[in-house]
C-alpha cells in the first residue's frame, strides 16, 4: 500500500503549498501540466459526506437548440478567473457560448455567443476556455485580460473576461479564421479541447474524423500571437505523406513556461484501419512531440504506436511532474494511452524512465499492409487492462450466454493486443475507446500517485470489401452504446465495421468490471489498487432500485484534491462520485440530472469550497441530453 497521504509532513505539505498555492483553477487541467489536481482541502475524507448542491445553472441550450441536443456531448470544465480579471466562474457550452457565473451563487454574469456554422454531422462538444493577461494592453483597458475559444467551426476568438466582448486588436473582429483556401465544412474538421495559451501565444488543434477517408485534412497545429492574431509558427506531424493525413492533436497540450516546450498528444494517421498507402511508422503521429514554444521547432518525439492499425490515438493531456527516485529529481511527463499503457519520460528528452520493451507484433493478412514488427511497451507500471481474451475467459450471466461468448470468442481473428484488422472479424481489445480516453489522469501532491479511469470492454472489427456491405460517411470514431457502426473509408478497397462484443443479451463477453478507476504509483511502477467504476443499474431495459457495480464505459475525467479525495463523474449511471485516494473506498455520491461526461473542477471562493460539473448527457452513450451545471458544497 501506498504510504497515507494523510501521513504527510507539514514541511512536505508547505512545499507543495509554495509550488500550488492557488486553491482556485485557471487551467482546464487545473494548471498548465495537467495534473488534475487542487490543493483545496476543505472537503476532506471526514466531512464529503456532507457534501450537497450549493447552486444549479442551466445555460439554456436545451431550449435553444432543441432537437439538435442529441447530437452533442457535454465535455466542458470551468475555470476560475482571477480576481483582477473579475473572478467570474467561466465555461463553454457544446455550441461554443461562452458563460461567465458568479462563483458564489451561480447567478449569469454575461455570455458570448459566437453564432457557430452549425452544418456537417459533426458531434457538437467544447472542452473548455482558456484565459491570459495580455501585457501589451494597458491595465484597466478593455481585453487586459482574455479568454480564448475554439470553435466547431474552426474560429479562434479572443473575449474580454470582464465583459465577453470581442477583443478588436486581435484578428478581425477578435476572430481568426482556422481554415485556409481547402474548402473545408466542420464535418471535416472541427475543435474540441482549449487552446492552449502560454508566453504570448495561443496554440490551437484540430478534431478530424480520420477513418472516413483515406485522405482527410492535415492536423496541423497553429500557433498565434495573442494580442494581434497573427500566425507565429505551425506544425503538421504528418510532413511528406500526401495519402494520408490527420494525426491532428484533438487533447489537450501541456507546456513547460520555464524550458521552452509545448507537448503534443498527436492521434492516429487516416485512414485508422487500412495502412497500405501510408507505409513506414507514420513520422510523429501517436506521439508525444516536443516542440519549441517559441518557434514550434521539433525538440524530441516518443512514438507509442508504430503505423497504426486500431485507432490508438495519445487521447489525454500529458501530465507534467517531478520524478523523485533514488535522489534524483528529473523533469518528467506522463502519457496514459487507449492501449492502457502509461509511458514515464524525461520532459527535457523524450528519454523514458522505465525500460522500453519491443513487444511483438502479429502481421496483417490484407494484402499490401506491412505492420510495424514491434510496438514499445513499458516493463513499469503495467497495462491497466488485461488484453488476453481467449474462449475459457468468456463471461456471461447464465450458462446460456456465457456458452455464446465462447463461441464468438473463438471464431475470432485473434493474436493478442496490436492484432491487426481483417476481413476476419477480429478482437479490438482494447478497442477505440481505450484503455485511457480524453480524461487523462489525476496526479496526487507530488506523491506520484496517478488515478486514471480506464474503459474495459472488447471491441471487434472487420474490414469489409467495398461494395459487398452498407456503410455511411463516418461522424463519429466510436460506435454509440449497445451497437455497431460500418463506415467508409473512401479511396481503399475497404469499409470497416466496429462494435462491442456482446453476448445475444447485449452484454460484453469479457468479465467484468467494463469500466474501472486505477491507481498508479509512478515511482515504483506499480498499481496501488484499482475498483469498479459505475454502476449498470440503469443499463438495462429495466432499471434495478440499487446499484450494481461492475463498472460501465465511461468518458470524462477526475480530479484529485489535498483533502485525500478523488472527485468523478464520466460514467453510464448519472453519478458523481467522490473516492478515498488512499484506498479507493467511495465514500460520497450524487445522482445527477444526466451523465457528466466532463472532468469537474474545484475552488474556494470567500472561505467555502465548490465542486462543479458539467452534466449533460453523451451522445454514445444515448442516454438523454441536459444542460445542467451543478456546484457543490459543504453546508454554509
Amino acid at each position: 500500500m501506498p504510504v497515507k497521504y494523510t501521513l504527510l509532513t507539514l514541511a512536505a505539505l508547505a512545499a507543495v503549498g509554495a509550488a500550488h498555492a492557488d486553491t482556485g483553477w485557471r487551467y482546464y487541467g487545473g494548471d498548465q501540466g495537467g495534473r488534475h489536481y487542487s490543493t483545496a482541502a476543505l472537503i476532506d475524507r471526514e466531512n464529503v459526506a456532507e457534501l450537497d448542491i450549493a447552486w444549479l445553472h442551466r445555460s439554456g441550450d436545451v431550449a435553444h437548440y432543441g432537437d439538435d441536443m442529441t447530437n452533442t456531448s457535454t465535455q466542458a470544465t470551468p475555470i476560475l478567473l482571477p480576481a483582477a480579471a473579475g473572478e467570474s466562474l467561466v465555461y463553454c457550452t457544446p455550441f461554443n457560448r461562452v458563460i461567465a457565473l458568479d462563483p458564489g451563487n451561480g447567478e449569469q454574469r454575461w455570455d458570448f455567443d459566437p453564432g457557430i456554422d452549425r452544418r456537417g454531422d459533426r458531434t457538437f462538444r467544447c472542452r473548455g476556455v482558456s484565459y491570459a493577461e495580455e501585457a501589451r494592453t494597458a491595465k484597466g483597458a478593455h481585453c487586459r485580460h482574455r479568454l480564448f475559444l475554439a470553435t466547431h467551426d474552426r474560429k479562434l476568438w479572443a473575449i474580454d473576461a470582464g465583459d465577453g466582448k470581442v477583443c478588436d486588436s486581435f484578428g478581425r473582429g477578435g476572430m481568426v479564421e482556422l481554415y485556409g483556401g481547402e474548402g473545408y465544412i466542420p464535418g471535416d474538421i472541427s475543435t474540441s479541447s482549449a487552446p492552449t495559451v502560454a508566453n504570448g501565444l495561443v496554440v490551437v488543434g484540430s478534431g478530424v474524423i480520420d477513418f472516413a477517408r483515406a485522405t482527410t485534412p492535415r492536423g496541423t497545429v497553429m500557433a498565434f500571437d495573442t494580442y494581434s492574431g497573427k500566425p507565429v509558427w505551425q506544425f503538421d506531424p504528418l510532413q511528406g505523406h500526401p495519402k494520408s493525413g490527420s494525426a491532428n492533436v484533438w487533447a489537450p497540450m501541456s507546456v513547460d513556461e520555464q524550458n521552452g516546450l509545448i507537448f503534443l498528444p498527436t492521434s492516429a494517421p487516416s485512414p485508422d484501419y487500412y495502412g497500405v498507402d501510408r507505409p513506414g511508422d507514420d513520422l510523429y503521429a501517436n506521439s508525444i512531440v516536443a516542440l519549441d514554444l517559441d518557434t514550434g521547432a521539433v525538440r524530441w518525439h516518443f512514438q507509442h504506436v508504430r503505423h497504426d492499425l486500431w485507432d490508438y490515438d495519445t487521447p489525454a493531456q500529458p501530465i507534467l511532474f517531478l520524478w523523485e527516485k533514488g535522489g534524483q529529481s528529473i523533469p518528467a511527463l506522463a502519457q496514459v494511452t487507449k492501449q492502457s499503457f502509461v509511458f514515464v519520460l524525461n520532459r527535457l528528452t523524450g528519454e523514458s524512465l522505465w525500460e522500453i520493451t519491443e513487444h511483438p507484433a502479429p502481421p496483417s493478412d490484407i494484402p499490401g499492409e506491412r505492420t510495424a514488427l514491434t510496438q514499445p511497451k513499458p516493463i513499469a507500471p503495467p497495462p491497466l487492462v488485461d488484453s488476453f481474451l481467449m474462449p475459457a475467459n468468456a463471461w456471461g450471466l447464465t450458462p446460456w450466454d456465457k456458452a455464446q461468448c465462447r463461441k464468438q470468442i473463438a471464431a475470432l481473428n485473434n493474436l493478442g493486443l496490436f492484432t491487426p484488422i481483417s476481413e476476419q472479424l477480429s478482437l479490438m481489445y482494447p478497442g477505440s475507446l481505450g484503455g485511457a480516453n480524453w480524461g487523462g489522469g489525476a496526479l496526487v501532491a507530488d506523491s506520484g500517485l496517478l488515478l486514471v479511469n480506464i474503459n474495459n470492454t472488447a471491441f471487434t472489427g472487420q474490414l469489409i470489401p467495398t461494395g459487398t456491405g452498407s456503410a455511411t460517411a463516418g461522424r463519429t470514431d466510436h460506435p454509440e452504446s449497445g451497437k455497431r457502426m460500418q463506415v467508409t473509408m473512401e479511396g481503399t478497397p475497404y469499409n470497416v465495421e466496429i462494435g462491442a462484443l456482446t453476448s445475444p443479451l447485449g452484454i460484453p463477453c469479457n468479465a467484468p468490471p467494463w469500466g474501472k478507476l486505477v491507481a498508479v504509483d509512478l515511482y515504483k511502477g506499480t498499481v496501488e489498487w484499482e475498483t469498479a467504476l459505475g454502476s449498470v443499474h440503469e443499463m438495462g431495459p429495466v432499471s434495478a432500485p440499487f446499484h450494481i457495480d461492475w463498472g460501465t464505459p465511461n468518458l470524462g475525467g477526475g480530479i484529485a484534491t489535498a483533502g485525500g479525495l478523488f472527485f468523478i463523474g464520466a460514467t453510464m449511471d448519472r453519478q458523481i462520485r467522490a473516492f478515498d485516494v488512499d484506498s479507493g473506498e467511495t465514500l460520497w455520491k450524487y445522482t445527477l440530472a444526466n451523465d457528466a461526461t466532463a472532468t469537474p473542477m474545484t475552488y474556494v471562493y470567500k472561505g467555502r469550497q465548490y465542486v462543479v460539473i458539467n452534466a449533460g448527457g453523451h451522445y454514445m452513450f444515448q442516454r438523454g441530453f441536459g444542460d445542467y451545471l451543478y456546484a457543490f458544497a459543504l453546508p454554509e
